[in-house]
């Protein structure tokens, strides 16, 4: 007889093999049983599969509240879909009062097991109405979905950044088990600190605020700490991990790139419409304090420390006004955490095992014109709320391309959308995955074409979860060829072969990009925008 017995501490479903009992045994032994397990109230139903004539396996359901032992100590989650799910996890102790603006520091060790069986709070950010603030300081929380708690699983773990423009969002507006029911990824998504509690630069303050301008950044490093020491307790294999961030989340992804402090917590990279266009350099992120304190109607910069979660949210969202999309907030050259230009720091790095996969979308300017109408009829104010000092290359673009058309007409629109869609995702994609290359590191590349093809529009078909998405046959298709894709790159490293189509690596010789589109192919752009008259691809103001 074979007995694999409980495990509390990882709580996996519990399987016993009974080896040399024959199916007529066994019939009999339940019918003996059976009516014991009555008398006794048995409250549990066990399944019964016989995958032998010599043996039974018998495969209990799984807790209904599992429980993990993380080095802070027990939670306890909840069993959902085919996963197991801990959500709220505090990686970082909260950074309110005193703590604000600070870096963040590993939480403290709690004695009673934590209850990890809902969602915590957003980090701080604008809301809509009667409620002009959303979250709290204290949102520091990261929340876990695997298939397995076996710590011999070893699964490749995907820890997702959202986006928001670096002032909205959080880590449970992505469904979780698209990746872990389907394809055994155990997948994290968190929260970090947004727009003036996550990058505004207070370095001259003090030294214990030097980081602050990268706060956002530094949670995700923390994040990246804890999942290192933790995950192998959730079936993860912590030497195998990619980030993956969309829009605001890929570009903060990209600066992890960019810092020594990130280095060996991850092993892949994945940066859907973003890169490095949100760094700033200190002048620039102190101009932007300068604009809050104007909002708030104050001088000195120590009385940010004092001032509410709501007033500083409300002065944030004014400052932003309707140019959602700016790269107003973001990480920051502080000469600590981002030491220098990021393109700069690459190439001195050279080579490393890390793999990347960046990409753009076809139309992604589509929904900032709409956020911001100003940019149907830009001038160079919108395109410097846009761009930065970098504003008249692309307003000089635009006038080109609007030649001998129209004004407010549907071809008009469409030629301020393509230069914007360049300016704003297209040429930042193409120039660090060449920059990237040229360092000797290992990079794919893609277009996302398939209609409408706006920002943000890959995200239903990568996160396609079969048992959840309600799709016509075309997009389920589509889908389901996409979501391989990016499995086989969490796995191994590389998109790899799907449908008998090979996606070649990047490089600055052959500029390989793989078009997705429901006509799959691998083309050779080898006219790919980077207008390299523009000095700098990062946020800037005079």
């Amino acid at each position: 007889m074979i007995l694999r017995k409980h495990n509390r501490r990882t709580q996996e479903p519990k399987t016993v093999e009974l080896s040399g009992l024959s199916i007529a045994v066994m019939g009999m032994l339940i019918f003996v049983i059976m009516p014991v397990l009555n008398g006794l109230r048995a409250q549990k139903v066990y399944s019964y599969k016989v995958s032998s004539m010599s043996k039974v396996r018998i495969k209990r359901p799984p807790p209904p509240t599992p429980a993990v032992k993380t080095l802070n100590g027990y939670i306890k989650g909840i069993y959902k879909q085919r996963s197991y799910v801990f959500m709220g996890i505090p990686y970082s102790a909260p950074r309110t009062g005193a703590a604000r603006f600070k870096a963040p520091v590993a939480h403290d060790n709690w004695t009673d097991t934590l209850d990890c069986m809902g969602f915590r709070s957003e980090s701080a950010q604008p809301g809509s109405g009667q409620a002009p603030l959303r979250g709290s300081e204290d949102g520091l929380f990261l929340n876990v979905y695997t298939p397995s708690l076996a710590p011999k699983a070893k699964m490749p773990v995907l820890v997702w950044v959202h986006g928001g423009s670096m002032v909205s969002g959080s880590g449970d507006g992505m469904n979780g088990n698209a990746f872990s029911d389907q394809d055994s990824i155990v997948t994290i998504t968190l929260n970090y600190r947004l727009g003036v509690f996550g990058f505004m630069y207070m370095g001259d303050l003090g030294p214990q605020y030097k980081s602050s301008g990268n706060n956002g950044l530094l949670d995700v490093i923390q994040a990246l700490k804890w999942i290192r020491s933790n995950i192998a307790r959730f079936g993860g294999d912590p030497s195998k991990v990619t980030v993956m961030g969309e829009s605001a989340g890929a570009k903060l992804t990209s600066a992890l790139i960019a810092t020594p402090r990130a280095e060996g917590l991850y092993s892949g990279i994945i940066l859907e419409s973003g890169g490095f266009q949100c760094i700033r350099d200190s002048i620039t992120a102190k101009r932007i304090r300068g604009r809050v304190m104007d909002k708030l109607g104050i001088t000195d910069p120590r009385e940010l420390f004092n001032i509410s979660t709501q007033k500083l949210i409300q002065a944030e969202a004014e400052v932003l006004g309707g140019a959602q999309g700016t790269n107003y907030f973001g990480p920051v050259m502080d000469g600590q955490v981002i030491q220098g230009n990021p393109y700069l720091y690459v190439k001195k790095q050279g080579r490393n095992m890390v793999h990347y996969l960046i990409g753009a979308n076809e139309n992604e300017s589509k929904i900032f014109m709409d956020m911001d109408k100003r940019l149907y009829h830009p001038d160079s104010t919108v395109i410097y709320d846009w761009f930065g000092i970098n504003y008249p290359y692309c307003l000089s673009d635009i006038r080109k391309a609007r030649r001998g058309l129209k004004p407010g007409s549907a071809a008009d629109s469409l030629a301020v959308a393509a230069v914007l869609s360049q300016y704003m995702y297209q040429m930042h994609a193409s120039r660090l995955a060449d920059t990237l290359s040229i360092a000797g590191r290992s990079v794919w590349m893609y277009r996302f074409t398939y209609p409408p093809a706006h920002h943000a529009s890959e995200l239903r078909y990568v996160w396609y979860d079969q048992a959840r998405d309600h799709m016509n046959a075309k997009d389920k298709a589509f889908a389901q060829v996409v979501h391989r894709y990016w499995v086989n790159f969490i796995r191994t490293g590389r998109p790899g072969i799907v449908q008998n189509i090979n996606w070649g690596s990047y490089s600055h010789a052959n500029q390989n990009i793989m078009v997705l589109n429901t006509n799959y192919c691998l083309q050779k752009f080898r006219k790919l925008f980077n207008n390299l008259n523009q000095p700098s691809a990062c946020f800037l103001l005079k």
